[in-house]
């Protein structure tokens, strides 16, 4: 979703990479590719928890959350239009992906469903997260739309949804959910009660379908969705929303095997008090630290954020045991400590980076009023108590592993130091990649401005252009080389990566490496380090 500007949100690329695979003999593994692949773990656990509910819904009589949501349809479901046909013919090719979508908003659709009920709104909106993201939190559009409901920047700020360091609101679970809600009830009364009007405008902004309408207008034609110019990607929005209504409202007769979800909420609210570390949070909870990350996606880092808000949504069986734990739980144990003392050429800004966090909280931590550290002061820095490995899903660690997997590329892995001047669009040339393939590779969106200092990972296409970059690390820029390596004996990914200071993930990319399994003396590698810090 974005206002005033046509995006194409995580979801919905994977449904168009899946097609054109498909209509190349290469499947639909697309749609697999499309989500991180950190999340299959949970993904098989929420596959479980469906066949737990299944079988609680059969002993409760049948009636699961679908009942209820189909109570609340409003929508006109009867009318045939053939973009319509078009959506319900490839969700019927792919049974596979409803499987997968519902796996992934279980955790999210009971509280969906709810305030769509609260708030009298058509039932067939809290399938609109599928077609904005595939119910995937962490989607981010080539549009630079965020989280289930794919807010842009703007937009958000505009309802509310504020982006930090720490914390990106437009991810959270409770606040996005209200503010896209808030946002259609409004985009409807605009447009006198018409859902598929409000539905292109929450995809192409308001003004483009005003615009679309008064063309209409003037030329005497029907003024209703079906009959509007709109944008290509308007045109089949609202077909794969009725699409979807019309598979969930009769599975059976799509040939559909719609898992149950049980209508009971899956989450509770846990006030914490106080910033708080999330592997520790799962600790207390009793669950997988990637559980927290999925229901709270809006921390970006590995901790809630120090200024709130201070919450985390918990599994409803697991928050009583949550709440005690963090009663019991010593204030000073919330997050770990670093005590640090300042050296010659140290900011406030190079601490911060080293220890992962902002020079705001170690100014907060510290009761510093300004800037000035002086050498030799002692500071006490709030850091990660885990490897950062274990904060999987955190902002950084999802970055590395996009970053990782531009080896599918073939290319040339470069570090870029953007300079004054530099574009998305001069360097993707430069590099015979697309503009999108780099703004994704380093987690970002073509329209997001490039500052000077920034360092970009690029998988090169162009032989030239990497040795050129050769040649200017000599002159002390960055000096990526692919390098050989023969494993010896006694030697691990992390002490290979520790060498020649690059990740254990990259390593396992570029040579198609299982990483729990062991090296074996001999083994021959390929490396792309900078030989600036290698041995």
């Amino acid at each position: 979703m974005e206002s005033e500007e046509v995006a194409v949100a995580a979801g919905d690329d994977a449904l168009k990479r899946a097609v054109e695979q498909e209509r190349n003999g290469a499947g639909v593994t697309a749609l697999d590719d499309a989500i991180d692949p950190s999340l299959q773990v949970e993904a098989e656990k929420a596959r479980q928890r469906l066949e737990q509910g299944a079988e609680r819904a059969k002993e409760d009589g049948g009636h699961d959350l679908w009942d209820r949501m189909r109570s609340l349809y409003q929508m006109d479901l009867t009318v045939s239009n053939t973009r319509i046909e078009q959506q319900l013919s490839w969700y019927m090719r792919h049974p596979r992906y409803i499987e997968r979508v519902v796996e992934r908003g279980s955790r999210y659709l009971h509280h969906i469903v709810n305030e769509i009920e609260e708030r009298g709104l058509p039932g067939e909106l809290a399938l609109l997260p599928i077609v904005e993201s595939a119910f995937d939190p962490f989607a981010y559009s080539h549009g630079r739309a965020a989280g289930l409901w794919q807010f842009i920047p703007s937009t958000g700020r505009a309802f509310g949804l504020n982006q930090s360091w720490w914390y990106d609101q437009r991810r959270d679970v409770l606040d996005s959910t209200d503010a896209a809600l808030q946002y259609l009830e409004r985009l409807a009364n605009r447009f006198d009660g018409d859902y598929t009007l409000a539905l292109a405008s929450y995809n192409a902004g308001a003004g483009t379908v005003s615009s679309a309408i008064r063309r209409n207008q003037r030329l005497n034609q029907p003024t209703d969705y079906w009959n509007l110019r709109l944008p290509n990607e308007t045109l089949a929005y609202v077909p794969k929303l009725i699409a979807l209504a019309k598979i969930f409202q009769d599975p059976e007769a799509y040939g559909i095997d719609l898992p149950t979800l049980t209508d009971e909420p899956y989450f509770e609210v846990v006030d914490t008090g106080s910033q708080l570390d999330l592997a520790q949070a799962a600790s207390l909870a009793g669950v997988e630290i990637g559980e927290v990350y999925l229901l709270n996606p809006a921390y970006n880092r590995w901790a809630t954020a120090p200024d709130g808000p201070h919450r985390l949504l918990v599994p409803a069986a697991q928050a009583e045991q949550f709440r005690e734990g963090l009663e019991a739980l010593d204030p000073r144990q919330r997050v770990a400590w670093e005590h640090y003392r300042v050296n010659p050429g140290d900011t406030l800004i190079r601490i911060a980076n080293r220890f992962n966090t902002t020079p705001a909280v170690i100014q907060e931590a510290n009761n510093l009023n300004g800037h000035i550290i002086r050498v030799g002061q002692a500071l006490l820095i709030p850091r990660a108590s885990e490897d950062s490995d274990v904060y999987a899903l955190s902002a950084s660690q999802r970055l590395e592993r996009t970053q990782a997997r531009g080896t599918n590329t073939n290319g040339t892995r470069l570090t870029h130091t953007v300079s004054r001047g530099d574009t998305f669009w001069d360097l993707a040339r430069k590099h015979n990649v697309s503009v999108r393939q780099l703004a994704q590779w380093n987690g970002m969106a073509p329209g997001d401005p490039l500052i000077p200092g920034k360092q970009l990972v690029i998988w090169s296409q162009n032989s030239t252009a990497v040795t050129t970059a050769a040649v200017n690390s000599a002159r002390g820029d960055s000096m990526v080389r692919r390098v050989g390596y023969r494993v010896r004996q006694g030697d691990s990914l992390s002490a290979i990566a520790s060498r020649f200071s690059v990740n254990v993930s990259d390593i396992a990319q570029w040579n198609n490496l299982n990483v729990n399994r062991y090296l074996q003396p001999g083994q021959s590698l390929v490396l792309y380090v900078d030989i600036r810090n290698s041995p």
